[in-house]
């Protein structure tokens, strides 16, 4: 489910600190009840690259890679120490000094860091600079659930253009299928928790 992007910034993450020149797109409740310390088990749920999208979200992905590909938006130079430094570079010692927490198998995201209650990856390319932040949050059940924010800084007039064309197919079409595909990946978990 969508939320209000306060969701995101009345909370007092810390990656506020290392993002100020980034704008926040959007705000998303994870189907992912749990208790206070299951964010790591989200975590590697969302790295390791399990499940598939099907239908118009696998087309949409399919086309952005080969527009990407023959317009070179992501070739070796246009991303993460190369085109922009990385969020890495920001951070406090505390957090750097930190296990970033795990690699993502499938997709082109490289992890900034791990705390108890959030987690930060980020991808670049000739297009943005983006941020995906997952935090923990108490839900309205008593217990936990995970909301993921999506930070963007466009790069230059064409970034923006960009981010304006696909923000409708995301929110009408991505995002709704990335909800159903991390809940459908928690539920069958804990199905096989319970089973086992």
């Amino acid at each position: 489910m969508k939320l209000p992007n306060t969701a995101h910034s009345s909370h007092p993450w810390r990656i506020h600190a290392l993002t100020p020149d980034f704008r926040l797109e959007d705000v998303w409740a994870l189907p992912t009840p749990g208790g206070p310390d299951d964010l790591t088990r989200l975590v590697r749920q969302m790295t390791s690259g399990n499940g598939r999208f099907s239908g118009a979200t696998r087309t949409l992905f399919a086309l952005r890679w080969k527009l990407g590909t023959l317009l070179g938006w992501d070739r070796p130079g246009s991303g993460i120490g190369a085109r922009v430094q990385s969020l890495r570079d920001r951070l406090p010692a505390d957090l750097r000094d930190a296990p970033p927490g795990p690699g993502f198998r499938a997709v082109p995201l490289t992890p900034v860091y791990l705390t108890d209650n959030e987690w930060a990856a980020e991808v670049a390319n000739r297009t943005v600079h983006a941020v995906m932040h997952i935090g923990w949050v108490p839900d309205e059940s008593g217990g936990y659930r995970g909301q993921m924010a999506v930070l963007v800084k466009p790069n230059g007039l064409f970034g923006k253009a960009y981010m304006a064309v696909i923000r409708p197919l995301r929110h009408l079409i991505v995002d709704p299928a990335l909800m159903r595909k991390i809940g459908r990946a928690w539920r069958s978990r804990d199905e096989d928790r319970r089973a086992g």
